[in-house]
C-alpha cells in the first residue's frame, strides 16, 4: 500500500522482485509502475493508501491488457493496528472476512443518545446493534477459507521479527497490569493469527471505536467474524477484484489478506487513547514491515512450489466467497441473501436473534426488496 510495505522485497535473495519494471496506466502517480521478476512468476503493486486509490490502482490492473492474471493468486500484504483482545503488535494475521466498518451513520459521540455505546449507526437502522437496512455491497467480503488455512501453515515456518520496545509496550497489556483477562492475547509474543480484518478510511484509535468496530464486524457477519487488524485498504481491493472476476479476468477463489500488526488498535488501562497513537513508543513499526517478508515469502514460494500439484488448478473453495449480494454466485453465510434472486430473503433463519427486525421491509438502492424477520 505504501513505500515501506514494498520495499521490505526488494533485495531479498529468494528472488528479483525488480527484474522488469512495467508502467501500468491508471496507477498511482506514486508507483506508477508494477515490479515483476524476470520470468514473470511474480509481480508486485503499490497500491498507494486509502479505499480510493487501491482502488483505482486494482481496477486499472485489471483491466490492463499487458498482464493476464487469470490463474494468479493475490496476496495482500500490508501492516494494520490490532485489536489486543485477539493478537498483539508484530504478528501476522490472516483474514476469512473484510469489513468496511466505517460504512455506516456517525454521530459526534457528545450527541448520542445516553443508551448508545458508540455514534456510529449501521446504515438504515437506528440503534447500533440492528442490521444495516440499507446496503451498498461493499460492506464484507468473504473469501476463501481453505486456501487462507494453506497460506497460514506456510506462514508459521518463518521466525518473526520483534524488538525490545515492543516487547515492553505490549508488557503494557499483561494481564496483572488491571486488564484482567481482557487483553492477555495482547501481552503474548507474536505469532500468525487467523482472525479478520476493518476496513476504514479514518485512522481510529481507542477503547470504544474498537469495541464498536469489533461488534460491528459480528453483526454484519452474524456472528462469525472476529475483528482484529484494521487497515484503510482491503475492502476496495476486494472490490475491484470481484468487479474483475465478473468480466472473467480474474479468480476471485485466489486471494489471500495477510496483514501484520504495527501498533495497537486501543490503549492499555490508564493510558490516553491519544497517547496511544501519537506518542508511545511500541517499537512494532519495523518489525510488522520485516513480518510482511518473513511471512509473506513462505507464502509465495509454498504457492510456486506446490504449483503443478495443488495450486495451478485452484483451491476448491469450501465456504461461500463473494460480496455481501452474492454477485458472483453462492448463497452469502451473512446479511440478508443473494439479491440476485427474484425472492424476499430473511434474516431471522440467519441467527440475529432478536433486533427489532420483525415483519419489515426495506429497499435497497438498486430496486431490490429485502423482507426482514417472518
Amino acid at each position: 500500500m505504501f513505500d515501506p510495505e514494498a520495499e521490505i522485497w526488494w533485495g531479498i535473495p529468494e528472488f528479483d522482485i525488480l527484474a522488469k519494471n512495467i508502467t501500468v496506466p491508471g496507477f498511482s502517480p506514486l508507483f506508477p509502475e508494477a515490479h515483476c521478476t524476470e520470468t514473470g512468476e511474480i509481480c508486485q503493486l503499490v497500491t498507494g493508501e486509502s479505499e480510493i486509490n487501491a482502488a483505482v490502482t486494482i481496477s486499472s490492473l485489471v483491466a490492463s491488457p499487458l498482464f493476464d492474471l487469470t490463474s494468479t493468486y493475490f496476496l495482500i500484504g500490508g501492516i494494520a493496528g490490532i485489536n489486543p483482545e485477539v493478537a498483539t503488535i508484530a504478528s501476522v494475521t490472516f483474514a476469512r472476512y473484510a469489513v468496511q466498518v466505517a460504512l455506516q451513520y456517525e454521530f459526534d459521540v457528545r450527541e448520542i443518545p445516553d443508551n448508545f455505546t458508540t455514534g456510529y449507526i449501521p446504515q438504515g437502522s437506528t440503534v447500533p446493534d440492528q442490521y444495516p437496512q440499507s446496503i451498498y455491497g461493499t460492506e464484507v467480503f468473504e473469501v476463501n477459507d481453505a486456501l487462507k488455512k494453506i497460506a497460514v501453515g506456510f506462514a508459521r515456518a518463518a521466525t518473526l521479527n520483534d524488538t525490545a520496545e515492543a516487547v515492553a509496550y505490549r508488557a503494557m497489556y499483561n494481564p496483572t497490569n488491571d486488564t484482567g483477562a481482557l487483553y492477555a492475547a495482547g501481552a503474548e509474543p507474536p505469532s500468525v493469527v487467523e482472525c479478520d480484518v476493518a476496513t476504514s478510511d479514518v485512522y481510529y484509535s481507542g477503547k470504544i471505536l474498537g469495541e464498536a468496530f469489533s461488534n460491528f464486524t459480528r453483526l454484519v457477519t452474524n456472528g462469525t467474524g472476529v475483528y482484529c487488524a484494521t487497515a484503510q485498504e482491503d475492502n476496495a481491493t476486494l472490490e475491484a477484484l470481484l468487479r474483475g472476476h465478473l468480466a472473467g479476468l480474474v479468480d476471485f477463489s485466489r486471494i489471500i489478506v495477510m496483514r501484520t500488526a504495527s501498533d495497537m488498535d486501543r490503549q492499555y488501562p490508564g493510558e490516553a487513547a491519544t497517547t496511544n497513537l501519537f506518542w508511545s513508543n511500541q517499537g512494532a513499526f519495523e518489525p510488522a514491515v520485516q513480518n510482511i517478508y518473513l511471512a509473506g515469502v513462505k507464502v509465495v514460494e509454498g504457492i510456486l512450489g506446490g504449483w503443478n500439484t495443488t495450486f495451478a488448478q485452484g483451491v476448491n473453495a469450501t465456504n461461500y466467497i463473494g460480496d455481501i449480494f452474492g454477485t458472483i454466485g453462492g448463497e452469502p453465510d451473512f446479511g440478508p441473501g443473494s439479491v440476485f434472486n427474484n425472492n424476499p430473503v430473511t434474516l431471522t433463519r440467519r441467527g440475529l436473534g432478536k433486533r427489532s427486525l420483525k415483519k419489515k421491509e426495506m429497499k435497497g438502492r438498486r430496486g431490490y426488496t429485502y423482507r426482514i424477520g417472518q
